[in-house]
Formats: structure tokens, C-alpha cells, sequence
């Protein structure tokens, strides 16, 4: 069959770079329907962006879903990869850390994390209220996305105590930053209780070399909800 040649192109390189940061760890062969691409096309793609560096590849975990036999492999942006995307913080908004942790003190460092995470309460109580059929998590990853983190949401499997939703990140704007200071990823993971009125635990981090920033969020009843908005309102 003749290959399509816009399939060949840079561009459609882009879209399935930006796949995978968007829509976290993929197959070829979930990345090929996603994009409408032949397999064979998403895979040269694949093969070039791990030549340069801009991806991985690794074996696909395990999950309840997948069969019996050899697991296929998933791939994932690297570090470089992700590089090629806008970055909101750079060397310079580290080297001003570094000067606010040296001459004033970790507690200044920590005070801004919190000041830079209070995009959070101040937009959950009015997006909540324009979406009222969203759950809480889902509300948070609207709210990321507009900050720049390709955020969305998952649910927990029952077998996991207290299930209710995992709060994803594909992609963090300040990882450079939160490599060093990572005050900036505790303020964030703070600010998410505070809103939500209940503990939260951040599995996984981008900052320190995973592929996706975890939440899990517990399921969160409608009146400790209504109440949280209330207050934050």
C-alpha cells in the first residue's frame, strides 16, 4: 500500500511527540488509531524520535485489561523531548531561587511556591461553579491545563483503598525549576487538599525523572465539596 507522504512529514512527527505528551506513555499501535496514522508510519516516527533522544521506549506495564503474552512496547518524552515544548521557567527563574534561598532563606522559597500555587484555590470555586457536572479532580485538571501541564484524569481501580480519581500531569512547565526546588511540587500537592478539604498523595513527579506528575485523590463527598467551595468562594 502507498504511504501516505504527509504521514512522512515533520509535522506529523510534532503530533506524535505531542501525543505522548499530552496523552502520557502509548503504544505505536494506540498512537496510530489516536492519530489515524498506519502503524507502520507511527513507528518510523517512533524509531526517529528515539535516534535523537526526544523519546524512550520501555516495556508496557502490567495492567488488569492486558492479556496473556509478550507485552508490547510503550513509549514515553524524554527530558529532551520535552525540551522541544515551551517551558515557562528557565535558568534564569532558578538562578533568582537560588539568590532568594541564599540571601533570605528557605522559608522565602517555600512562601513563593505557595504565592505561585494559589492559582488553585482562586480559580476551583468559580470553575466549579461553571461546571457544576465535573467531579473536584476534574475541575483540577481544567485548571492545570490553563496553567500549561496537559492535565486530565483517571480513575482509581476499586481494589485501591479509598478510590476515587488520579489526577495526571503530562506535562509540567516548571520541572526544570522543581528539579532543584521542590517546594514548588509541595505547594501544588498542598493547595489540591486544601480545595478539596482531604488528604492527597502525589506519586509520581516529572521534576524527579517520571513520565507523568500522580495525584491520587480519594473520592470527595458532595457536602465536604460544597462546603470547600463555599469557603473558597
Amino acid at each position: 500500500m502507498k504511504i501516505d507522504e504527509r504521514q512522512e512529514s515533520p509535522g506529523t512527527r510534532r503530533r506524535v511527540a505531542r501525543s505522548l505528551l499530552v496523552d502520557g506513555p502509548s503504544t505505536a499501535a494506540a498512537l496510530a488509531e489516536r492519530l489515524d496514522l498506519t502503524p507502520a508510519a507511527v513507528r518510523r516516527h517512533l524509531d526517529q524520535l528515539v535516534a535523537d533522544g526526544s523519546a524512550a521506549s520501555r516495556e508496557q506495564r502490567a495492567t488488569a485489561e492486558r492479556g496473556r503474552g509478550r507485552p508490547a512496547r510503550e513509549f514515553v518524552l524524554t527530558d529532551a523531548g520535552r525540551e522541544g515544548f515551551e517551558q515557562t521557567y528557565d535558568d534564569l527563574a532558578a538562578q533568582a531561587l537560588r539568590f532568594l534561598r541564599d540571601t533570605v532563606g528557605e522559608d522565602a522559597v517555600k512562601a513563593f511556591a505557595q504565592r505561585r500555587a494559589s492559582f488553585i484555590a482562586e480559580r476551583f470555586a468559580a470553575v466549579s461553579a461553571h461546571e457544576p457536572e465535573m467531579s473536584p479532580a476534574q475541575v483540577l485538571a481544567r485548571i492545570f491545563t490553563d496553567e500549561g501541564y496537559a492535565a486530565s484524569v483517571r480513575e482509581l481501580p476499586l481494589a485501591i483503598n479509598g478510590a476515587g480519581e488520579q489526577l495526571c500531569q503530562q506535562h509540567c512547565p516548571v520541572s526544570h525549576v522543581a528539579h532543584e526546588f521542590p517546594q514548588l511540587c509541595e505547594a501544588e500537592t498542598e493547595a489540591i487538599s486544601q480545595v478539596l478539604g482531604t488528604h492527597v498523595q502525589r506519586l509520581a513527579t516529572i521534576a524527579h525523572g517520571d513520565g507523568v506528575c500522580t495525584t491520587c485523590i480519594p473520592a470527595v463527598s458532595t457536602t465536604s465539596t460544597t462546603e470547600r467551595k463555599q469557603v473558597t468562594a
